[in-house]
């Protein structure tokens, strides 16, 4: 039997890449399978509803996926949803191994579409670069383990951590560059959400700038009857969605507004502001991962807006702090990225 080679797993992990933002609340997942050193079939999931991964790449290859072993990043399915059990297909081609980078987290499916495979004489291997795996489907591991959907805070600031000037004025503080970078963020997330204090004042639209690209849903969390029916995010309506979260007093309780997003299959959040909606999210635990565009410039102003606003935190030692941190240029500003 041929040895094991992560190289053909990393070429699934870049097909399933192929469909960022196209297949919630399924997972990505890309597949290949290989022949006497060579690859003879590809496939990923391209849309929920859509074949899936592996059902792709056995098309593909044809009677070649005969004896074959298929590399997948995720386990694959062995429930009848909105298409049939892979396992059924794997095993029908005639494939004779089935690499596996991780385990399916799914209750409904996690560890019983590789047992029914070793039923049939096939194969397994898990764990092939399943850290790597693991990270390309971190919205779907989040939602289907704690039912809410994975939140991205982005945040554009000065050096002095300033996100408009004391007069309410914010554009622009970063390059073209990093609003181009955010621009393709949003063309992979399922919604991007902002506070009704950023609609006022800024009065985004919040739709992808990207020819062709999807469109996110847009969520303004904590509106008020007060943002005009002319504001820019309404008025672009029919290109995607829009959500006004409302609470009796104003405020929204942010966790069950995410779980209830998540229930919509909108389980890839971009919450892009403002300064009282992050401290709330902060407060809360239920930011992911930060990124934080940083600017070569100072703003200064005592009553100037700040990232994460809200009281903060009493004492230095009880901040929130950020795993694996890295820093990146993006034309002149630094991007700061790092996980909860």
């Amino acid at each position: 039997m041929t040895s094991i080679d992560p190289g053909y797993m990393k070429t699934a992990i870049r097909l399933a890449k192929k469909a960022e933002g196209m297949t919630s609340p399924n997972p990505l997942v890309g597949a290949v399978l290989v022949k006497a050193h060579r690859v003879v079939g590809k496939g990923y999931h391209k849309r929920c509803g859509l074949p899936h991964a592996e059902v792709n790449a056995i098309r593909d290859a044809g009677l070649k996926a005969r004896g074959a072993d298929l590399y997948v990043t995720l386990e694959p399915c062995d429930h009848f949803g909105r298409t049939p059990p892979c396992t059924g297909a794997i095993i029908k081609a005639g494939i004779k191994r089935v690499i596996i980078g991780i385990k399916d987290p799914n209750p409904v499916n996690n560890g019983k579409g590789m047992v029914r495979l070793k039923r049939a004489g096939i194969k397994i291997v898990t764990g092939v670069l399943g850290k790597e795996a693991a990270l390309i489907n971190l919205p779907y591991i989040k939602y289907i383990t704690t039912g809410l959907p994975y939140v991205t805070l982005k945040m554009a600031q000065s050096l002095d951590g300033k996100i408009a000037t004391s007069t309410g004025n914010s554009k622009w503080i970063t390059s073209e560059e990093a609003r181009a970078y955010v621009q393709r963020l949003r063309g992979k997330v399922d919604a991007v959400m902002v506070g009704a204090n950023t609609v006022l004042k800024d009065d985004p639209s919040l739709l992808c700038k990207i020819p062709g690209s999807k469109q996110p849903m847009r969520v303004i969390a904590g509106g008020r009857a007060s943002i005009p029916s002319s504001a820019k995010i309404f008025r672009s309506a029919e290109k995607s969605k829009v959500i006004v979260a409302v609470g009796p007093d104003g405020k929204v309780d942010l966790k069950d507004l995410l779980r209830n997003l998540g229930k919509m299959g909108l389980i890839n959040i971009l919450v892009e502001g403002g300064g009282e909606l992050a401290a709330s999210l902060v407060k809360g635990g239920l930011v992911d991962r930060y990124l934080f565009f940083v600017a070569p410039k100072i703003i200064g102003g005592r009553s100037a807006a700040t990232s994460v606003e809200g009281e903060g935190v009493k004492l230095v030692k009880d901040a929130i702090g950020i795993k694996d941190m890295r820093a990146v240029m993006v034309g002149r500003d630094v991007l700061i990225e790092g996980y909860a």
